[in-house]
């Protein structure tokens, strides 16, 4: 049987930390969405791919999602053992983790068949959905893999389908697994601001890892739009992090949605303010991450808001 946790761990930093906060069945079927989300990832920024090699992978783990089988029924295709054997012989990624990872497809993709119909097709829905988008911005590289983009416009666009998409993909998973997660003003609610939820996660990312992307040939921020519109943007879409976080609380969802939601939020605040002033490669010590997740047990032990005023 897969270690789903074992992946998990080698692939995650925030995630690791905050999945397991998650109550079943909730959890097993995020660790699964991520774990696609991450295959997807590791196709797109396979650096040493030629860029032909990277359309043709997501477009074969699109098709593979895509199998009427395996969304029916959790039924992997024969054809994803062969493609993981490919794909991993051609060495996607430096990261150890990463490549155990896409080794390990045919297993992850079998491990669908442990979740409920709907909760099967909403993951599969959205993890094709981010392959898509993922491919497209491939397509637009140029003949060495590297992504230029132009506009601020074009950075949201990046961002949603690389981490809004996961904020509607949490959404639809809550409403499904939680009643008090589905009434009518907190689906709004929660609908209303997953994008911004998974922008503002993505935007600090960028920020932090301008100079790495850069290295790798990939330049997000556009280069005629201020650093500084970006740092309030991404400000701003955390804004709207705490909202989502806080109809979470105020509806007496799960307390693992609560502490799942706010971690990363806290984090990105966090990682902003370091960033802002030290600008790329500024990351928070550990030390820091675990105080930070120390001060949410509290403060929920406490009754208090997940999330206080940044």
């Amino acid at each position: 049987m897969i270690d789903l946790s074992g992946l998990l761990e080698r692939t995650s930093r925030t995630f690791a930390l905050s999945i397991p906060r998650l109550p079943e069945p909730t959890r097993r079927a995020t660790t699964l969405a991520y774990l696609l989300f991450r295959i997807a990832d590791t196709f797109e920024d396979a650096a040493a791919w030629p860029r032909a090699a990277r359309i043709q992978a997501l477009l074969d783990f699109d098709e593979l999602l895509g199998d009427a089988n395996l969304a029916l029924h959790g039924v992997v295709p024969p054809v994803a053992t062969v493609l993981a054997e490919a794909w991993t012989a051609a060495h996607p990624a430096d990261h150890d983790g990463y490549a155990a990872l896409v080794a390990a497809t045919p297993e992850v993709l079998a491990a669908l068949a442990d979740l409920d119909v709907e909760t099967r097709a909403a993951v599969i829905h959205h993890a094709r959905r981010t392959a898509q988008g993922m491919r497209t911005f491939v397509e637009r590289s140029d003949a060495r893999g590297g992504l230029r983009l132009a506009s601020l416009p074009e950075l949201r666009s990046y961002c949603y389908v690389v981490a809004g998409i996961v904020g509607e993909l949490l959404t639809d998973l809550f409403v499904l697994h939680s009643p008090e997660a589905a009434r009518h003003e907190i689906e709004r609610a929660l609908r209303d601001n997953a994008v911004a939820f998974g922008e503002g996660l993505q935007l600090v990312n960028i920020l932090k890892d301008a100079t790495d992307d850069a290295r790798d040939g990939r330049a997000y921020l556009p280069a005629d739009t201020p650093r500084s519109e970006v740092l309030s943007l991404a400000r701003h879409d955390l804004h709207r992090a705490v909202r989502y976080v806080s109809a979470l609380q105020v509806a007496g969802a799960p307390r693992g949605y609560v502490e799942f939601t706010a971690l990363p939020v806290i984090l990105a605040f966090a990682t902003l303010d370091v960033v802002a002033h030290e600008g790329p490669g500024a990351k928070l010590s550990r030390a820091t991450v675990l105080e930070a997740v120390r001060a949410l047990d509290e403060r929920l032990d406490a009754g208090l808001p997940a999330v206080g005023a940044p």
